[in-house]
């Protein structure tokens, strides 16, 4: 059976190639990009603040705020960069005394245009029954559209 991209349920994702030029180091590139993720996401969320920890064992939180995880997964050369309500005991903890999971899904919402805009340079256009996802380049997309308008 076939697989893609881990994330988790829920998230907002963009996603992007890992490239690996010229046979290099795809340990560099994943840093690389991580280091990409946590200084774009912070100069544009400024409530998110650095965090080092997982959800299982593929989803790496790179960034935590009080109501949301940022964070990337990564399966061969493509990589999942994710947002999700955060889902920890300490959230839940503090939720039970004070609701957070509207606001939470209020922020979401209200970030999740910009956050795909500024990560996606895939999007998935559907997956196979034995779970293999199929994408295409947004940019691809964006220039098909733009040929078909000035027809």
């Amino acid at each position: 059976m076939g697989r893609s991209v881990s994330y988790p349920i829920g998230a907002i994702v963009a996603f992007r190639l890992i490239e690996n030029k010229e046979e290099g180091d795809l340990d560099w590139e994943y840093e690389c990009q991580v280091e990409d993720i946590i200084s774009t996401a912070r100069e544009v969320f400024p409530s998110l603040v650095p965090h080092d920890g997982w959800r299982g064992r593929e989803d790496r939180i790179l960034l935590r705020n009080a109501y949301a995880d940022c964070g990337i997964s990564i399966y061969c050369d493509l990589a999942a960069i994710w947002l999700a309500e955060r889902d920890d005991s300490f959230y839940w903890e503090a939720d039970y005394s004070r609701p957070r999971t509207g606001r939470a899904q209020r922020w979401l919402e209200q970030v999740s245009g910009k956050f795909s805009q500024m990560f996606g340079e895939l999007r998935q256009i559907g997956s196979f029954s034995n779970g293999e996802a199929v994408f295409e380049r947004i940019e691809a997309r964006t220039a098909e559209v733009s040929k078909a308008a000035a027809r």
